[in-house]
């Protein structure tokens, strides 16, 4: 029997009631030299667990390929969050929804003959158990019964949003026990019934989602498991933000404390969520498209959430609202009052060389031909940009079109840009005029994170997954090029030429005395930027976000480097290092 025990409306841990007060950080949205020093402030808030999902997607970036160093190594980030006296609780996944790119899934999934996600399906959980079958000898010695933290884990993730399919969720649970796994399980749904009646799993503990009317949720939720511990598994005390949106999403901290209180007083049990976002590095942000007849929206770089410690690591009133109430009913607490973290504003870092998209191409690049446009998954790519390139015939008024664009399509004829069409934009076509000797048609496809949500999960390829035609006849024999943007050490710079009109790579260097957190403004309308080698993620001029987080662990003393790839206007000739996120 398990020293954790989910039973009699309480949590037992070695015989003794406890009540959970657990904060969400994600170690994969976090530096891990910074690890630390947010489970030390989750902490100090008189909080007593940790929650974190897993990300399949980069433990296993291609089939049977697997990675737990650095960032990825979640069994550090667990015994880190044990050595200052926190619980964990494990939501491994294999789908976790959380604004990341395809809920999780490692784009190779996609391409699998006969897969079915999230259900009953031999293709689909032949993959899990391969993938259950790496992580669980590391996760089984981290258990509270073996003397580690980890005191629950979760069943797949707000299932009961997705479908019902107790076959499917059922054998998740046996997977998990049949790999040693013996503290409580249990499934996360939203506080409504039908999402309840869809994930619960027979003798399995439910727990909620959800970001207000706690007690109402709590209320359902006894009445249809009268002996499980009321625990709201994400209390939403912030939001995300989206690009195009208006303005960086927040929410009121008294709005948060009241509920919060009224968890707290009741005797619940709650992981808030997010207490630390971090964020989404690289291409790894995911979308939301919940419908057909929906606009796709994709998630910004940074994942702060409104959360009470910001991107970068400082605490924010929301953060002493929530001790304040633990203070008061948990007066014995261990409590403190964490410092401001070090900012500081590098100032203008000036670009002095640079390379055209289509120089680099062959640097960066090899040619795969096709009849047909592959999709990035179809050329065994899990992030960045796709380049198609074919021959039109003339002389002829085209009108070019695509059905479906994954998600974002730069458009030349003969190098001269033509249009930028993104996702749908792009089905009733563009003229163009194709002259008597041909023309070079060059599409670049930037990837803007796979839908993560809904039905589309696992279903959203990215490049032209439709082809691409010219009236209403295909454009046959392409040249593909895989762009995942991980090899710029191969880009061979020349003199600086800031008046391109197509896109083109950057760089700068700059001096640092002294190591601090700083922030990055855009310089350019779309595009990326690397410092010393590390991805920090898109920016986009559409806002609502104006800045990029540079982590000071990326940071060395003396020189340092920053690439910059501007897909469509340089703005300044410079990129602008400031001590303040402007979100």
């Amino acid at each position: 029997m398990s020293k954790v025990q989910f039973k009699e409306r309480k949590i037992f841990i070695d015989g003794t009631p406890v009540q959970i007060f657990s904060g969400a950080i994600h170690y994969f949205r976090v530096h891990p030299d910074l690890w630390r020093d947010r489970l030390e402030k989750l902490a100090m808030c008189g909080f007593n667990c940790v929650e974190t999902y897993m990300c399949w997607n980069l433990h296993e970036p291609r089939e049977g390929e697997f990675d737990f160093s650095g960032m990825l190594d979640f069994p550090r980030f667990i015994k880190i969050a044990q050595e200052l006296g926190l619980y964990v609780i494990l939501r491994p996944g294999p789908y976790i929804c959380a604004e990341w790119d395809n809920g999780g899934f490692p784009y190779w999934l996609m391409t699998k003959e006969g897969i079915e996600f999230r259900r009953y399906n031999k293709v689909y959980l032949d993959a899990v158990q391969k993938y259950f079958d790496k992580i669980m000898p590391l996760i089984k010695p981290l258990q509270y019964d073996e003397g580690g933290p980890i005191i629950a884990m979760q069943l797949e993730n707000e299932y009961g949003s997705y479908g019902h399919d107790d076959e499917y969720i059922g054998a998740l649970r046996d997977m998990n026990i049949n790999a040693g796994i013996t503290v409580p399980l249990f499934t996360a749904d939203g506080a409504g019934m039908m999402y309840l009646l869809n994930g619960m799993l027979p003798g399995t503990a439910a727990m909620l989602t959800g970001g207000s009317r706690t007690q109402i949720g709590f209320n359902l939720l006894q009445d249809l498991r009268p002996d499980d511990p009321p625990f709201f598994m994400e209390f939403w005390l912030g939001w995300y933000d989206k690009w195009k949106n208006d303005a960086h999403k927040t929410r009121s901290a008294d709005d948060v404390a009241r509920e919060f209180d009224d968890i707290v007083r009741s005797g619940a049990n709650v992981n808030m969520y997010m207490f630390h976002g971090g964020t989404n590095f690289g291409f790894t942000a995911g979308a939301n498209q919940s419908r057909l007849n929906q606009e796709y929206t994709c998630d910004t770089t940074s994942y702060d959430y409104d959360a009470p410690i910001s991107e970068w690591g400082d605490v924010t009133p929301k953060y002493f609202k929530l001790q304040e109430i633990v203070k008061k009913y948990y007066p014995e607490a261990k409590t403190g009052t964490p410092a401001p973290v070090k900012r500081k504003a590098y100032g203008k870092i000036d670009f002095k060389e640079s390379v055209s998209f289509f120089d680099a191409l062959d640097q960066i690049s090899t040619p795969v031909k096709s009849k047909s446009p592959l999709t990035m998954e179809q050329l065994n790519q899990a992030f960045g940009f796709v380049h198609y390139r074919t021959r039109i015939q003339g002389p002829l008024k085209s009108n070019l079109w695509a059905p479906a664009i994954g998600d974002c399509a730069d458009i030349f004829i003969d190098g001269k840009k033509i249009t930028t069409a993104f996702r749908d934009s792009l089905q009733n076509g563009i003229d163009v005029n194709v002259p008597a000797e041909g023309a070079t048609l060059d599409v670049l496809v930037e990837n803007f994170g796979r839908i993560n949500y809904g039905f589309l999960t696992g279903k959203d390829a990215k490049g032209l997954p439709g082809g691409m035609l010219s009236w209403n006849a295909y454009l046959f024999d392409w040249e593909n090029r895989s762009l995942p943007m991980d090899n710029l050490d191969k880009l061979t710079f020349g003199k600086l030429d800031t008046s391109v009109k197509t896109p083109t790579f950057f760089k700068g260097e700059f001096e640092v005395d002294e190591i601090a957190e700083t922030f990055l403004r855009f310089p350019g309308s779309r595009g990326v930027v690397w410092v010393n080698g590390f991805n920090l993620g898109r920016y986009w001029s559409v806002g609502p976000n104006k800045t990029l987080y540079l982590p000071s662990p990326i940071l060395k003393q003396g020189k340092n480097e920053v690439i910059v790839f501007e897909t469509e206007a340089l703005l300044t000739p410079y990129i602008q290092s400031v001590d303040t996120a402007e979100l």
